[in-house]
């Protein structure tokens, strides 16, 4: 297997279905002769033509549209949207259209669209460029939402998402484009999409965690092992549909959780899974279930963006709680 970086695990599940689906297109700012902003669609553009990988204007208004409109034509479009907090201006196209499709036609028509686009913080960008927005795709019917936390996973995750005859969002945390390398196979593979994964298993708590904080969560994990606890981390891979069945399999066996998200409170995926736990899983819980989350503020300034961002050691202080409740 090779050593690749999550930026070159995602350029090579692109490159894949590029020479696997001649209907598979990719498109956005600066994707072609640049390579996007992150160098993700770098030498493809060289590779397969400008037919199929080429530059849009700076519009998501209009990406959108191109995306909705190819997939009804019969193309599989993987349109980037250079940087999710600008999702804004598409979001009529993906949750007005894209999502509805299969509903509105009655099953007749698919919109099999893969929408790409970096997200997160930790990396010092500019005001909306951070934003984790997440909870606004995943609570539209219609969407699947995947965010991956390694390469290996990106790339078997990428796959599956271009294959899907349904619209899926793919957000990238940028901390994790070029942080660490891992084992990622040159050939092709899928990963099931909805399906979450045991990053490590302990016996004592459950933290649940996606993107960015996922690692977070095995920093703090290796933390709490020293004075005894076993923290179970669970990396949901997936945020819409999320794996509940593996969730709650968790925690009947620790009896504790606590919840981790990069997005505020208010915002992202904590809630409906402290929600979904509760009714699935009450009679289990030996303690609240606690949140680990950003404050419910407009993203900070850089200058303020480490105090403000959630980190490991907030999620020891919320594993303590739990386990001396």
């Amino acid at each position: 297997m090779a050593q690749m970086t999550m930026i070159q695990a995602i350029t090579d599940a692109l490159r894949t279905e590029l020479k696997n689906d001649e209907n598979v297109l990719v498109f956005g700012e600066d994707v072609g002769q640049n390579g996007g902003v992150f160098r993700a669609t770098e030498g493809l553009q060289k590779e397969f033509g400008e037919d199929r990988v080429f530059d849009t204007p700076l519009a998501e208004s209009g990406i959108g549209g191109l995306a909705f409109g190819l997939s009804i034509q019969g193309f599989r479009p993987v349109p980037e949207i250079q940087f999710f907090g600008f999702v804004y201006e598409a979001m009529d196209a993906i949750n007005g259209q894209m999502a509805r499709l299969r509903y509105r036609s009655g099953d007749t028509q698919h919109a099999p669209v893969t929408i790409r686009s970096p997200f997160g913080g930790g990396v010092h960008t500019p005001e909306l460029h951070a934003d984790s927005l997440e909870g606004l795709v995943a609570q539209q019917p219609g969407l699947k939402v995947v965010i991956p936390s390694t390469p290996y996973d990106a790339k078997g995750l990428l796959i599956s998402a271009i294959r899907d005859n349904d619209p899926v969002v793919y957000l990238e945390h940028m901390k994790l484009y070029r942080s660490f390398r891992g084992e990622v196979p040159e050939e092709e593979y899928t990963i099931d999409i909805g399906k979450a994964d045991v990053k490590r298993e302990g016996s004592d708590v459950t933290l649940v965690a996606y993107g960015a904080m996922v690692h977070a969560c095995l920093k703090a994990a290796e933390e709490l092992e020293k004075n005894g606890v076993q923290a179970e981390v669970i990396d949901l891979r997936t945020v819409m549909p999320i794996d509940l069945e593996t969730i709650v399999q968790s925690v009947e066996k620790t009896n504790r959780v606590v919840v981790v998200q990069e997005a505020q409170r208010q915002a992202g995926l904590a809630s409906y899974i402290v929600s979904q736990i509760q009714e699935r899983a009450i009679l289990h819980l030996e303690a609240p279930i606690l949140t680990v989350a950003a404050p419910d503020t407009v993203y900070a300034f850089t200058q303020a963006e480490e105090v403000w961002l959630p980190n490991y050691n907030d999620i020891i202080e919320k594993v303590d709680k739990v386990i001396n409740f």
